[in-house]
């Protein structure tokens, strides 16, 4: 067991280095405007870390919206494989794979950023927990660790949990965490609810995936709520931030790039169809001709705009060509 505590201390001690430094230098930014001491100075300084944070999980992000959208628009293919290759369970797992190599998906990128997250959160978590027993973990100062252990925000100490809320803060302790914890859970809900209703196509509501997103719909929620109470005040600010992040960035992206078939497209459809009516321009109507922007001719639905053909410079110029091309080369225009 001693090995394996040094060899997790050892991975955790970039993190505590990483943690403290964001969050003591966020200290140092706040605490020159309302105190050094102020509980509003460590409470903007958790939400600094986690902005900071949630900024640099920005390319997981991404990578997971596109491994997400792609799992929901192959999930017709991958029932097809269950009822071809169902009696073959071996067979069905190299065909599934088969089919997410082919399509570029990634089955467990959905849970990148929460996976990346989990060590930062846990190093958050024993920084402010040593900080309330007066111990300094990273480069917080001993000074630093003691006002945060001190520091309060709506009469609760920030390093207090709701299972070890005592003294006389104890009532403001067990509010303000169940409200924190609330709006965790609450968020998180609405968060994979969103994903769900609004940009899941009907194909993908269906199986396998759509069951283990059902269940992720209510089983998260539920471990965060359990857990929640056992958090410092200061951990449920940093979560509950980070979900917040995570409900408004997820928002932007269906807003502006749904996937194929969901509500989320027919509801941008039907904001751009209201955006040319404002703008006085003739609504795109479905099976209607597209204005080709470049040649001012139709295209018809569905049919590529045929692309110019390819010319040297020479020609480009009215060049005469070399030997072997054409016997009328273009004229020059006077």
């Amino acid at each position: 067991m001693s090995a394996l505590s040094a060899i997790g201390g050892a991975i955790m001690a970039p993190l505590y280095f990483l943690i403290s430094l964001v969050l003591s230098g966020f200290h140092r930014v706040f605490g020159a405007v309302f105190g050094a001491d102020a509980g509003i100075t460590w409470v903007l300084s958790i939400i600094g870390l986690t902005l900071v944070v949630r900024a640099s999980l920005i390319p997981l992000f991404v990578k997971q919206i596109k491994s997400s959208r792609n799992m929901q628009l192959i999930q017709p293919k991958v029932r097809e494989l269950q009822k071809k290759y169902g009696h073959d369970r071996e067979r069905l797992g190299q065909e599934t794979m088969k089919l997410y190599k082919e399509s570029g998906t990634n089955p467990f990128a959905a849970c990148l950023p929460l996976i990346v997250q989990m060590p930062i959160f846990i190093a958050l978590f024993r920084t402010i927990d040593r900080a309330a027993h007066g111990i300094a973990k990273g480069v917080l100062t001993q000074d630093q660790a003691d006002s945060l252990s001190q520091a309060k925000i709506f009469g609760a100490h920030i390093a207090d949990t709701f299972t070890k809320a005592s003294g006389d803060s104890a009532g403001q302790v067990k509010v303000l965490a169940a409200v924190l914890v609330i709006a965790m859970t609450a968020t998180t809900f609405l968060t994979q609810r969103q994903l769900m209703t609004q940009n899941m196509p009907a194909d993908a509501l269906q199986g396998q995936y759509a069951q283990q997103q059902k269940m992720l719909l209510y089983v998260l929620p539920l471990v965060f709520a359990v857990g929640g109470i056992a958090f410092p005040i200061g951990v449920l600010i940093y979560w509950t931030t980070s979900n917040l992040w995570t409900m408004g960035q997820q928002f932007y992206v269906i807003r502006n790039n749904p996937a194929p078939g969901t509500p989320a497209e027919k509801a941008k459809a039907h904001r751009d169809a209201e955006k040319r009516k404002r703008k006085g321009l003739p609504p795109v109507e479905d099976g209607a001709p597209v204005a080709d922007a470049a040649s001012g001719t139709a295209a018809e639905p569905g049919q590529s705009r045929q692309q110019p053909k390819r010319q040297s410079r020479q020609q480009r110029k009215g060049a005469p060509p070399p030997k072997g091309g054409p016997k009328n080369p273009p004229k020059k225009k006077p």
